[in-house]
């Protein structure tokens, strides 16, 4: 594939993803069948999603206009990255299903809470889609995501999937139906009016492109400007939503930034803990403490150095959380490379050799305790392959062969 006007190849772009619906609202305790549900559709929505913009960012640097689209590129990343923060906190909440009314609670407030803590200001400043302290929930953050990526590929003249007419279609008619939605939450008055006047005009032309393909037209050159445009449309509706939860005043802005800091605090204690149980050594960062901030002031000028400090806390949390999510990655790293290498052993007939077995033994051993010595685990793990190779070196040649690979009866000479 190439990107449109360059003739430089780049990565078939994934199919374009959309966010899956958030369930429950806030203040109330999430349903656990639900729960899961979600955190699965999400997990596999930031896999797909991190896929689709690596991808977007190659097609964007071969693109003329790359420089167009780099603020663009910016703030979807860290939207992403925001979103991806957002569902461990959610992982390590749910515990696997392990959760009681407060901590469904805690779920509930981290979906449909302020997510803008964990979104870098600086990016959401540079980018055309947003501005400085953008308030937004992990939902809305999901769909603006949806709708930037989908500018993007657009922009890109790059089709997602290589679809079929009708997958387009169908993306932009749930498009529209999250437009209308949209509109509804707009105040009364000629905001709306005009917003709802534009979200006709999109249905109007949507209209006339079904029926065109019912008449076995072809509609390529309309599906591109209407999906542009409606991209931009959604996303602006977001935005001003986003910003008119802003400009309710800076005190609801700090009540709002440091109740999620609250919850977040919860939720990274509960990863700090389970990456203290699994692993040693384990990162030695504090959890900060929300209540050593103390009382929301009333005044403009300590309201705003108040703010800043809050944005430093959320800065912190989040480099901490890095720290102790990569701590946990590294475990899983290894059972899952002690895993490969017995399966290879297995496959090489090598796992009954008493070397490989012993330090198979020991390996699964050292893996199994709690907490895991990291340092141990990963040279026995090493070990492990080294035992491997070494065994398959020495074991008898196949029959017909000797080991210098001469047939029975010759010699070298």
């Amino acid at each position: 594939m190439t990107t449109a006007g360059t003739g430089v190849a780049v990565p078939t772009v994934v199919p374009g993803t959309t966010a899956p619906a958030a369930p429950g609202r806030l203040g109330e305790p999430l349903d656990p069948s639900t729960a899961q549900t979600y955190l699965d559709a999400l997990g596999r929505w930031r896999h797909d999603r991190h896929r689709e913009l690596d991808q977007l960012d190659q097609a964007a640097l071969a693109s003329p206009d790359s420089a167009g689209l780099t603020n663009d590129i910016a703030l979807s990343m860290a939207l992403w990255k925001a979103v991806s923060d957002r569902y461990d906190l959610l992982v390590a909440t749910w515990d696997a299903g392990r959760v009681g009314v407060s901590e469904r609670e805690r779920m509930s407030s981290l979906i449909w809470g302020r997510l803008d803590a964990t979104i870098d200001p600086t990016l959401l400043a540079q980018s055309s889609a947003a501005s400085a302290g953008l308030t937004v929930s992990l939902p809305e953050a999901c769909r603006l995501s949806d709708a930037l990526a989908s500018q993007l590929r657009v922009r890109l003249a790059i089709d997602p999937s290589s679809a079929e007419v009708a997958e387009r279609l169908r993306q932009l008619r749930a498009q529209m139906e999250r437009i209308r939605d949209q509109v509804d939450l707009e105040p009364p008055g000629p905001g709306q009016v005009e917003a709802a006047r534009e979200q006709a005009r999109f249905g109007r032309r949507l209209k006339e492109i079904v029926e065109k393909v019912g008449r076995g037209g072809d509609v390529g050159g309309m599906l591109g400007p209407l999906e542009i445009e409606a991209s931009r449309f959604e996303r602006d509706l977001i935005v001003h939503a986003a910003l008119r939860r802003q400009a309710a005043g800076k005190v609801d802005q700090a009540r709002a930034l440091r109740t999620d800091l609250e919850l977040r605090e919860g939720a990274l204690q509960k990863m700090v803990d389970q990456c203290v149980a699994a692993v040693d050594p384990s990162p030695n960062y504090a959890v900060p403490d929300i209540d050593a901030l103390g009382p929301i002031p009333n005044t403009p000028a300590t309201l705003d150095a108040y703010l800043h400090r809050l944005h430093q806390v959320s800065r912190a949390m989040t480099h901490a959380q890095d720290a102790y999510a990569k701590a946990l990655a590294e475990l899983d790293e290894l059972v899952s490379r002690l895993a490969g290498y017995r399966a290879k052993a297995q496959a090489m007939g090598v796992a009954d050799d008493p070397d490989v077995a012993g330090v198979d033994e020991l390996t699964r051993s050292v893996l199994a305790r709690r907490p895991v010595r990291m340092l141990i685990a990963t040279r026995m793990v090493s070990l492990y392959q080294t035992c491997i190779e070494v065994a398959q070196r020495s074991s008898p040649a196949p029959r017909g062969e000797s080991r210098g690979g001469n047939r029975p009866g010759t010699e070298s000479r």
